[in-house]
């Protein structure tokens, strides 16, 4: 059965003509060879029968010659007469028996070789009709042989002829057959390829038809393929239009986004200042309170800016990860030293688990995302509280931020994670306060996709949500120490500035005066420019370098604070290794953004508040003189 399976699999690999060529010689060969076989097979039955007569004819003439010397039992005469039947044609042996069996004369050929022969037995009948004995004839069968010789070879010749013949025939009949029909197949190729598959009309009538029936298929199609090419085409044309028409718009929102964000956290930026240093040094219980509603309300535009801001820098490709091991207790510690006072002034819990699973991972991206998560569930939850855990699955860490607030319904939840989309708040949870833009989840999904991994979302309605973020883990290790906050005489973020010499470089005047009222409120000695002309002016003037520079990135005239820093640290009196360098910038255009993040200086964004400024002038401060020393 597989060898009827091969052969079936080869004869499918022939082409048309070599098939129907095929078909042609199997027939004829088989049939040639029957009908030789038959003629042959009676020719050399008919031969042997002759043979045979022959030999029946000598023996009867032996037997009717020996009749009287074998009544006389004279051996010499019957040797005579047997001796004379082999001189006939093709006889090899003669033997004259007794009716007892006995051989009273034998005589074989001597002139030719002997052969297989066919032997034939005749009685000898005396005169009185009984049986005196017997005369054996063999006469050779050379002659059968050398005829089925023969005939074999004439088998081959005719064999040969005939299949030659039939092999032309075949051959010029597939070839009639096969052309229009490989004809037909190169049309088909040239059809797929959207050229001209018209065929000629030729061949048998059955092929002919074929033709005719495959060109006006042909003609068809080439009509569709140009009426759907035109279709394509004025589809392409409309799409390309509509494209250019959303990139104008999203190049317009983009520029309309990050001009209205630099404009208005100038603005906020300065309200920041001012709001601390009108609560530096006031006591009134009443102007307190007022002023810490103006801080409530700065740290809800400063939240709204940073979601913006956040979505910004990945959508310059700033962030990039940094990848480090290190316990996930320290981070959940963090989170819930952020979110533990606005839990409590919503009358929720808030619950970190403790856990001992270390992760490798980005630790600000990681930080953004479950804050950001954090901070959603909490905005959204009525009662109850939040809880922070991790668990191991399989290889990775799985971390669930678990809530108990309204819930998400099945038909937002594909959707939350698309910017600026927002599930309309009812109820309680629309008077729980400032709305966020819709950003959250979309930059947790950004940061996630950056990191490689994944965050999945479960929620039912009025029940709570669940948002589970897959991290890989990393084998525990001894933590890294903590550096201490005490550098150059810095005990804490509240500890004085007294005496440090300050640079302040920006184009706003309500900015720079709220710079100078909230960094002299720390003791320090402030130095304020607006142009890259009046900060020269003061290298020219001060008897040693400011310990600290602080500029703002864009300034008027096209000049930017990455300039002028530079042109300070090229004066001849100017800033070198020893002063710590800041830069302060609203912008969020990707192009600046990845301005800044190759500058290689630390940047802070509008708007800042004094006590992120007060943390990073000392730290800046700190890291310069390090490298002082060092």
């Amino acid at each position: 059965m597989n060898w009827n399976f091969r052969v079936l699999r080869k004869l499918a690999r022939l082409t048309f003509a070599q098939q129907l060529i095929l078909l042609a010689l199997v027939p004829a060969t088989a049939a040639t060879l029957t009908a030789i076989a038959v003629l042959t097979r009676q020719h050399l039955g008919n031969l042997t029968e002759l043979m045979r007569a022959n030999a029946q004819t000598v023996a009867l003439q032996v037997a009717t010659v020996a009749q009287a010397p074998l009544s006389r039992m004279d051996k010499r005469a019957l040797q005579r007469t047997a001796q004379s039947g082999t001189y006939q044609p093709h006889v090899q042996q003669v033997q004259i028996w007794t009716e007892d069996g006995e051989i009273v004369a034998n005589s074989e050929t001597v002139d030719r070789a002997r052969g297989e022969g066919l032997q034939v037995v005749v009685p000898i009948v005396a005169d009185d009709g009984r049986h005196n004995g017997k005369v054996m004839v063999e006469i050779g069968l050379s002659a059968v042989q050398n005829a089925r010789r023969s005939v074999w070879l004439n088998v081959a010749v005719v064999l040969g002829f005939s299949l030659v013949g039939v092999g032309l025939a075949g051959w010029w009949a597939a070839r009639r057959i096969s052309e229009p029909i490989r004809a037909l197949g190169k049309a088909v190729d040239r059809l797929g390829a959207g050229e001209d598959a018209s065929v000629a009309i030729e061949g048998t009538l059955e092929v002919q038809h074929l033709q005719l029936g495959f060109n006006q298929a042909a003609r068809a199609l080439a009509e569709s393929r140009r009426l759907l090419q035109s279709r394509v085409n004025e589809a392409t044309s409309e799409l390309a239009r509509k494209n250019a028409l959303l990139e104008v718009a999203s190049q317009a929102k983009t520029r309309l986004l990050a001009a209205a964000s630099h404009d208005l956290r100038q603005p906020l930026h300065a309200l920041t200042l001012f709001s601390d240093g009108l609560a530096n040094g006031e006591t009134d219980p009443v102007k307190l309170q007022r002023i810490g509603h103006i801080r409530e309300c700065v740290e809800s535009l400063d939240r709204l800016f940073s979601e913006l801001l956040n979505l910004s820098q990945l959508d310059a490709g700033v962030l990039q990860p940094q990848w480090a091991d290190f316990p996930l207790d320290r981070l959940f510690d963090e989170i819930s030293r952020n979110f533990r006072s606005v839990a409590e002034q919503q009358g929720l819990r808030l619950v970190a688990r403790k856990t001992e699973l270390w992760v490798r991972c980005d630790y600000v991206m990681l930080s953004r995302i479950l804050n950001n998560l954090v901070s959603n569930s909490l905005r959204h939850t009525i009662e109850g509280g939040v809880l922070i855990g991790a668990r191991r699955r399989g290889k990775g860490v799985r971390i669930d931020v678990v809530d108990t607030g309204v819930g998400i319904a099945a038909h937002h939840q594909t959707r939350v994670f698309e910017e600026f989309y927002q599930v309309e708040p009812t109820g309680r949870q629309s008077a729980r306060g400032a709305r966020g833009m819709g950003l959250g989840l979309a930059t947790v999904q950004r940061l996630a996709e950056l990191l490689n991994t994944r965050v999945e979302l479960s929620s039912r309605l009025h029940k709570g949500t669940c948002v589970r973020v897959l991290v890989r883990s990393a084998p525990a290790a001894l933590p890294a120490p903590v550096p201490s906050p005490v550098v150059a005489g810095i005990e804490d973020e509240e500890a004085s500035l007294a005496n440090l010499r300050i640079l302040v470089i920006d184009d706003e005047r309500t900015i720079l005066e709220g710079l100078i009222v909230v960094l002299a409120n720390w003791g320090a000695e402030v130095m304020a420019a607006q142009t890259r002309a009046e900060a020269l002016a003061l290298a020219d003037t001060w008897e040693q370098p400011p310990d600290v520079v602080v500029s703002d990135l864009l300034l008027q005239g096209g000049d930017n604070g990455l300039d002028v820093i530079a042109a300070l640290e090229r004066h001849p009196r100017g800033i070198g290794a020893g002063t710590a360098r800041l830069l302060v910038t609203g912008e969020t255009k990707p192009d600046r953004l990845r301005e800044v993040a190759s500058a290689g200086i630390t940047v802070l964004y509008k708007p800042v508040s004094p006590r992120v400024l007060r943390q990073a002038i000392q730290a800046q401060r700190a890291a310069a003189l390090l490298h002082t020393d060092a």
